[in-house]
């Protein structure tokens, strides 16, 4: 642990920010990537899946999929075949 709170300062220093606003950005993107991830999952997303484990928008995308495109159907529709007259 003594790592990760040394990136911590080290990155509060190079930025100017505080330490806890560094910590809690990274809180809320784990929070918001889990939940994306986890819903990508179970709907079967898997671009999406692969998309939201590799970029990083401190939650960004993963609140826009987790309300818009969670939602929306990516399956091509097939045109019905018309029925044969006899």
């Amino acid at each position: 642990m003594a790592n990760a709170s040394g990136l911590f300062t080290q990155l509060s220093a190079q930025f100017g920010i505080s330490i806890w606003i560094i910590i809690v950005i990274v809180i809320w993107s784990i929070i918001w990537k889990l939940i994306a991830l986890w819903k990508s999952a179970r709907k079967g997303h898997i671009a999406w899946f692969i998309i939201l484990a590799i970029v990083n928008t401190v939650g960004i995308l993963e609140i826009l999929y987790v309300y818009i495109f969670s939602e929306m159907d990516f399956k091509k529709k097939t045109p019905e075949k018309r029925k044969k007259r006899k």
